[in-house]
């Protein structure tokens, strides 16, 4: 990861930390993984598409260490 993926990771996660109450702190955890989940998605299926522009499915899948079928997959945010 990059400094600055670092920096924002230990940012989130002490944010989350300083929440009181267990079940406060639960409860913003899992908010916080199912809306990063979500983009993250987001971000990886448009750049398996943008690699897909002048490159086979073969070629992105090899790129992304995945099968052809498998960044297919990843560029219609499919699980």
């Amino acid at each position: 990861m990059t400094d600055s993926l670092d920096t924002a990771e230990h940012a989130l996660i002490a944010a989350v930390k300083e929440i009181s109450g267990d079940a406060d702190r639960y409860q913003a955890a899992k908010e916080l993984e199912i809306r990063l989940g979500a983009s993250l998605k987001q971000i990886k299926a448009e750049a398996a598409r943008n690699l897909h522009q002048g490159l086979s499915w073969s070629q992105v899948g090899e790129m992304l260490g995945v099968t052809g079928s498998r960044a297919e997959q990843i560029s219609r945010g499919a699980r």
